[in-house]
């Protein structure tokens, strides 16, 4: 009942609708009722008298009823299909509002594509079963009972017949529901592998080419829609046991008042259109039993949709502003305190462990470490994505949790590994960053980040539109717009990502030489796999395994690191352009561990 009551109190401005459809069934049900009554007086004192008046009396009066009951149904089959949409959109709207608060631990919690089937199948679970509910749910009990009550007062002997046949009939359909709705649970489930089969495809579909990858994604999509079909075939397979048992049914009451309706007649007891309305009475009330099952069935499917709907509403968000947030951060200072981080609080796994830092604002702090080391986690908590397990992540000289998160992050602009782009023009996305950006603020964000080049020689310039994804640019131009986009920020801190991976050296030193010069006074971090990035930093700081292994300037390093002095002497050997990422996916991880030269000369004779 908790799980309903929080749904229905997303209709909203949806509530009126919602009361006018039942209503109007009400009163086409009391129409429907009627007409058999009426047929019977029809048969009675106008065809079996002879009397023509009778008949066009009563038949007119059975011809208002149908009209009467036809124009309502349509009226109470808009209203509801008003008021279940109205509720479908507004859920898909409160779910996204709601997802929008989430923290990445939050999104982790559900997954993405959990997230996706929630507010698409899901939701269109409930609404079906909200529109049935509200005009079957309502014509079912109602008829039902109006039925029964007009069978007894026309022969209270013969509706034994019905109420045996009730009795029979609700306890095969309850079987079978009881049964079919685990399965229905089930099916959900499925529902988000099948999703995430097609997500994942349909994301990495160059990679699938690339790789000549699509028969094995074929079986991979054929095995779960298997799942899926062969979950729907069982619970399908006990619904569709609904027929039959109804039929038996339906036809055993019409045998049954036929044998006994015609005793009746001939000792009087009974008259033919009495009998013609009791049959009529059947057939509504074995419906009604009937229609009362579809119900059960579309609720026992929707109540596991409901249940997922409602988890991700009631799901409190881990990162929330405090009640008297700071509003405003002083500069671009960033202190760690004793920190202390794992994505699994309690697993005894840390992502990082004993993090003590201070960065001065304005400082160009450059970040090396191997995969897994913690650089993206680090910088993660300065504009919190995350909160820390334990110490303190201060920027501006506050604890980052005293801060409005909305300021915060406005304050902290990180350009991400996966850099994203978003169907619109190239101003559109610029914009993300300032949404009041003039177009002259736009282009000197651009020229700073180098991305001014290859926009002036596309056709429409700054209105060329970027495809969803940014699949109609390369690899480094999508960098660079993302870099543009997040200096209109003009942010306290910038942070970037790994976010000139896909950059010449070249352009990486005019963008860093740009961030010098243009601002000054922001705190720029810079994580990279390539020293020569860190050209233009004041110090640079090596993790290892979630610690800090060094924080120092680069000459410092080369004297007192050995990892970073491995990493500067082979990269220096190969050329600035090595691509460190490239050698640790040969099986090495040189940040980890003490880097073989030997090991780049047989790289280097390979590549040969």
């Amino acid at each position: 009942m908790d799980i309903i009551k929080k749904l229905l109190g997303q209709l909203g401005e949806y509530r009126r609708p919602a009361l006018i459809a039942p209503l109007c069934t009400l009163v086409a049900v009391g129409m429907e009722v009627l007409i058999p009554y009426v047929m019977a007086l029809l048969i009675d004192r106008g065809i079996a008298q002879a009397n023509m008046g009778q008949v066009w009396l009563w038949g007119g009066i059975m011809l208002v009823c149908a009209v009467v009951a036809l124009l309502i149904d349509s009226a109470s089959a808009v209203f509801g299909s008003r008021a279940s949409t109205g509720l479908a959109s507004n859920l898909r709207d409160s779910l996204f509002e709601k997802v929008q608060t989430f923290s990445f631990s939050n999104i982790d919690k559900f997954s993405t594509v959990g997230l996706v089937t929630r507010m698409t199948t899901d939701v269109t679970n409930v609404q079906n079963a909200f529109n049935m509910s509200l005009i079957i749910a309502t014509r079912a009990p109602i008829s039902l009972v109006a039925s029964l009550v007009m069978s007894v007062i026309i022969s209270p002997g013969l509706s034994s017949i019905f109420l045996v046949a009730m009795v029979v009939l609700a306890a095969a359909l309850a079987a079978i529901v009881f049964k079919a709705m685990p399965l229905f649970g089930s099916v959900f489930e499925r529902y988000d592998d099948l999703n995430a089969s097609v997500q994942e495809n349909v994301t990495a579909i160059r990679v699938v080419k690339a790789f000549v990858r699509e028969d094995h994604e074929n079986q991979k999509f054929s095995r779960a829609a298997g799942d899926l079909h062969d979950l729907f075939v069982r619970a399908e397979s006990l619904i569709a046991f609904n027929n039959p048992v109804m039929g038996v049914a339906i036809y055993g009451c019409i045998i049954a008042l036929a044998w006994f309706g015609t005793h009746s007649i001939l000792a009087g007891q009974l008259t033919t259109g009495q009998l013609t309305s009791l049959l009529g009475y059947v057939f509504n009330v074995l419906i009604s039993l009937m229609m009362l099952t579809m119900i059960f069935v579309m609720v026992s499917m929707s109540a596991a949709s409901g249940k997922r709907i409602v988890e991700v509403l009631d799901e409190t968000p881990d990162i929330v502003s405090p009640e008297d947030a700071l509003t405003e951060v002083r500069d671009g200072s960033i202190d760690f305190e004793a920190v202390n981080f794992s994505y699994r609080s309690g697993d005894g796994e840390e992502t990082l462990a004993g993090i003590d830092l201070h960065i001065d604002s304005g400082e160009t702090i450059g970040v090396l470490g191997g995969t897994g080391s913690g650089k993206s986690t680090l910088v993660s908590l300065i504009c919190r994505l995350y909160d820390v397990d334990s110490g303190a992540v201060r920027v501006g000289g506050q604890d980052v949790r005293a801060y409005d998160t909305e300021v915060l992050r406005d304050a902290v602009a990180v350009v991400l590994q996966q850099n994203t782009l978003f169907s619109g023009t190239i101003l559109d996305n610029l914009r993300w960053g300032k949404p009041d950006a003039t177009l002259e603020e736009c282009q000197a964000a651009c020229a700073a980040a180098c991305a001014d080049e290859f926009i002036d020689r596309m056709p429409d310039g700054y209105d060329t539109v970027i495809e969803q994804g940014g699949t109609n640019v390369s690899g480094g131009q999508r960098q660079r717009l993302c870099i543009a986009r997040a200096l209109l920020k003009r942010p306290r801190v910038l942070i970037l990502d790994d976010s000139t991976s896909a950059v010449d050296t070249a352009t990486d030193a005019s963008i860093q030489r740009a961030f010098a010069e243009q601002i000054p006074n922001t705190t720029k971090i810079v994580i990279s796999q390539r020293v020569s990035s860190f050209g233009a930093c004041d110090r640079i700081l090596v993790l290892d395994a979630g610690h800090v292994a060094a924080f120092a300037p680069e000459e410092r390093l080369i004297q007192t690191c050995d990892i970073y002095r491995d990493v500067y002497q082979t990269q220096n050997r190969q050329g600035s352009e090595a691509d460190f990422d490239e050698l640790e996916g040969v099986g090495r991880d040189p940040l980890s561990q003490r880097f073989d030269p030997a090991f780049a000369d047989e790289l280097t004779k390979a590549g040969e």
